[in-house]
């Protein structure tokens, strides 16, 4: 059954009250977290990332979405433009969508050559190993859904004029390649799932529940986060309270009909 907006909220809540003391702990000890995720088109990665950062410093907690590659980049090492957005110390970088678009859907679609595909096969692991080996805290996350209810957002999407942004052409072709992503997605997990990078796959056919049981994920699988709270009290107000001076924009309803 799927979870009301309420019962999620509710369940939600204390999770990000974590994830705030996570990224107080991030800040203290200057350790980097790195949050890769992946999954089909619609699969509810915005979503996740966006009850993760809701409540953190954008300052510190950084989501990563890159184009495609513009002429430039496509000339460079694979992994060039993905290291200036890895995470310096204190923050926590997500990345919607990284690097495995080479494993997906350039693979899939033939936007790379199967030269390149089976080179970014072998260096992924190696790679993430550097990651790792130099104390990056990497987390790699597949959102699994099922073909049923992937075509039944994509028609929510297609039907509201507020989320038809999120359909690109390449997502709709997608569409007809369900069963080519699912072998691309099985040979990419069997290549790179390795001791120190390993993959978890995590239930989004109800998105609320993988939220909630991606968030925890995270959360267990990070060290003891809990700092003593560092609260100052505020200071009082010296001297007299100050109105505005400027005109202020009256709401809509006040403004004459013309």
């Amino acid at each position: 059954m799927s979870l009301k907006r309420k019962q999620y909220e509710q369940l939600l809540k204390p999770l990000q009250l974590e994830l705030v003391s996570m990224a107080r702990w991030l800040q203290h000890t200057g350790q980097r977290a790195l949050v890769l995720l992946e999954g089909r088109d619609t699969a509810g990665k915005g979503g996740v990332i966006q009850a993760i950062s809701q409540h953190l410093n954008p300052r510190q907690c950084r989501v990563v979405a890159l184009p495609k590659p513009s002429d430039r980049e496509s000339t460079q090492w694979y992994f060039q433009r993905y290291v200036a957005h890895l995470p310096a110390a204190g923050e926590l970088v997500l990345m919607d969508r990284s690097w495995y678009n080479r494993a997906g859907v350039e693979h899939v679609m033939g936007f790379c050559t199967e030269a390149q595909y089976l080179a970014f096969l072998q260096q992924a692991p190696r790679f993430e190993h550097l990651l790792v080996e130099d104390g990056i805290l990497l987390f790699k996350y597949w959102l699994t859904v099922d073909q049923k209810e992937q075509e039944a957002r994509f028609a929510e999407r297609h039907e509201d004029p507020l989320k038809g942004w999120k359909l690109s052409p390449v997502d709709l072709q997608s569409r007809s390649a369900y069963a080519d992503y699912t072998r691309a997605r099985e040979a990419m997990l069997q290549a790179t799932h390795s001791e120190w990078a390993p993959w978890t796959l995590v239930d989004f056919n109800d998105q609320k529940r993988g939220r909630l049981t991606l968030i925890r994920n995270l959360l267990d699988r990070l060290p003891d986060v809990h700092l003593p709270e560092e609260t100052s009290p505020l200071p009082p107000l010296e001297g007299k309270l100050h109105k505005e001076k400027f005109g202020v924009l009256k709401p809509i309803a006040d403004y004459p009909d013309e």
